[in-house]
Formats: C-alpha cells, structure tokens, sequence
C-alpha cells in the first residue's frame, strides 16, 4: 500500500488466501486491506495518537438508516454525552474528493447532527465546521484536538 499524507503507525498486517489482512484494533479482528481501509486505519490512528480522542468514543462502519435504505458512516466519533461530533467520510487513494462526496457526509449529517465533517482520502483531508443556523459549513485547516 502507498505512503498516505497521514503519519506513518505499525499496523499488524497477515496473509490469508492470497489477501492481505489488516488489523482492526478498535473491532479487534482482521480485516481485509483494501485501499480505503488503508486509509480508514491511517485515520483512525491519527484521531487517537494525535488528536488524543479516546477509542471509546470512536465507532466504525456505524450504520444508519436514510430514506429506508442503509447506509454506514466510515468512522463516527462521539462525544463524551454519546452524541454524534464527528463523521469522517473515507475513500481510496486513489478517488478524487468532489461535491458528490461532500453530499454523501451531508446526507449523513442531516440524521446525525454532527458538529465536524471530514472527507479524506489519505491525501487530501477536508475539514468543516457546522453551522447549523445559517445551514452550512466552514472549512477549517484542522479538527481541534479531544478536550
């Protein structure tokens, strides 16, 4: 797998028929390593050795309903009353980040209430704040650390 724009974290990789496997420290089991896994383990770590948000808070592939069709957020961090605060919205290396994509996390949001959004694909990371009143979002260089 290529060097993401993330730091760099040992993950305990295996081979099993023919696939490579990651390990899922937060589902702790393994998984199979596709290219917006590599980025979602990448993000995940990131969250917890930088940002400092504990693993507690952080849920995988949660899913939600919208519009009677399932859908699953990539990464969902809660905050410390159990209520959504961020979703993290994860694509391959190698998918550029568009609208479609920004509307996909929104979609998203208008069930989970969100206060941040992130959209990443290992290299490009974008930020946003909402603004619930004036129903937008701000962009931001960064999501603040855990407090």
């Amino acid at each position: 797998m290529q060097k993401l724009n993330l730091p760099s974290y040992n993950f305990k990789l295996k081979s099993s028929e023919n696939k490579t496997l990651i390990f899922d420290k937060l589902r702790k089991k393994y998984l199979v390593l596709t290219p917006e896994e590599w980025v979602r383990q990448h993000y995940v770590y990131f969250l917890i050795d930088q940002k400092k948000y504990p693993v507690s808070l952080i849920a995988l592939e949660k899913q939600l309903t919208i519009n009677n069709r399932k859908k699953r957020t990539d990464i969902l961090v809660f905050n410390a009353e159990g209520k959504p605060d961020i979703i993290v919205e994860c694509k391959a290396p190698s998918i550029k980040i568009t609208q479609d994509t920004f509307d996909q996390i929104a979609r998203y949001n208008l069930k989970l209430k969100a206060n941040f959004l992130i959209v990443t694909n290992g290299f490009q990371h974008f930020y946003c704040k909402m603004d619930f009143e004036n129903e937008t979002y701000i962009f931001l260089r960064e999501i603040p650390d855990y407090k």
